[in-house]
């Protein structure tokens, strides 16, 4: 009974105990309202006593940059006249096609920003494949020299056509690849070669197109000027050894070996050659810019070089004023195919 009794006194003491507890809880609650009504009611009468804040200004309309972009179009290496398992002249003059499609795509993108009336192509050389560069290369093209020599003529024409349609004016620097030659390695003059003989018929065929403006070669090397940006043009042939290491060990120490005072100083170095996209930093802050091929299926790429590339070129925009580039493009080529050709045929 005296248990009993005990334990109903314990149950009243723990009640009023938790009686007490939850009044207490109850005043701190009440206090917290009250603190979080006073910083609200605070904030607010600093509100009013700073006044609201002045609207946001709108946009000028002349915000848009008076500056004009100039484009930098690489072509390089189309190799017509090559046939492969997934490569031949038709699916080359395909591919250059959609090549000036995304140009002028991409242009037209950019012209939302910034001016660009003139577009400036180097032409890198390599652009018809030839017959004798190798041995048993005859039996790896579908046409013969002559053959290439015209098909390559006409499908620049058709090129340049299309940027002269698209830019007022349209710059053009040119230099050969070794696939241009004539007979061996050192035979006759450089000069004389395939792709500089294209390019000089396509000039004259094109005579009456004011707005094509042709810069041809007096050396190895195409250097000029964009405003305060100067590129500076070559095939690539010229690295003939890597030093035991990848490609880029050689075209850099090239690069900076020409960049130290051997040829006139240059902004950023263009090339091809090598059928595979890189970008190089040099450093004096430059670049170089090894751009790919339209091409597909090279096997002397997977064999001597132990790589390949996606068929592609480059297209990058230049601020001629401030002599950089605004932006760099590698134009993917690879959407076209045999295939498609021959549903386009159907």
């Amino acid at each position: 009974m005296n248990e009993e009794l005990e334990a109903q006194a314990e149950i009243t003491r723990l009640r009023e105990a938790l009686r007490r507890e939850q009044r207490r809880n109850s005043d701190l609650i009440t206090k917290r309202e009250d603190l979080v009504r006073a910083v609200y009611q605070a904030a607010s009468d600093g509100y009013l006593a700073i006044g609201k804040p002045p609207a946001v200004p709108k946009p000028r309309k002349d915000a848009r940059p008076n500056g004009e972009e100039v484009a930098l179009i690489h072509a390089t290496d189309w190799q017509r006249g090559k046939e492969t398992e997934n490569y031949s002249s038709e699916i080359c003059d395909a591919r250059i096609e959609l090549f000036v499609d995304k140009i002028q795509r991409i242009t037209s993108l950019h012209r939302k920003i910034r001016p660009i009336r003139r577009a400036v192509v180097m032409d890198g050389g390599d652009m018809l494949e030839n017959i004798h560069i190798f041995p048993g290369q005859e039996r790896e093209v579908d046409s013969s020299a002559y053959g290439q020599l015209f098909g390559l003529v006409d499908l620049k024409k058709r090129f340049y056509r299309r940027l002269a349609s698209d830019f007022e004016q349209v710059d053009v620097y040119d230099v050969e690849g070794n696939h241009g030659r004539i007979g061996r390695p050192a035979e006759w003059p450089r000069t004389d070669n395939l792709d500089l003989i294209a390019t000089e018929i396509t000039r004259r065929e094109l005579a009456s197109e004011k707005r094509i403006v042709w810069h041809p070669r007096k050396q190895w090397y195409q250097r000029f000027e964009i405003g305060a940006y100067v590129p500076m043009l070559v095939h690539g042939d010229q690295i003939k050894s890597f030093g035991g290491n990848l490609p880029s060990y050689g075209i850099v120490r090239r690069a900076i070996a020409w960049a130290s005072g051997v040829v006139p100083n240059f902004t950023d170095l263009y090339m091809g050659h090598f059928h595979q996209i890189m970008r190089l930093p040099l450093p004096n802050g430059g670049t170089v810019f090894v751009t790919g091929s339209p091409e597909s299926g090279n096997e002397y790429a997977r064999e001597f070089i132990g790589g390949t590339g996606a068929p592609s070129q480059r297209l990058n925009f230049v601020d001629p004023e401030v002599g950089r580039l605004t932006a760099e493009y590698v134009i993917y080529l690879d959407e076209i195919t045999d295939r498609d050709l021959k549903k386009g045929a159907q």
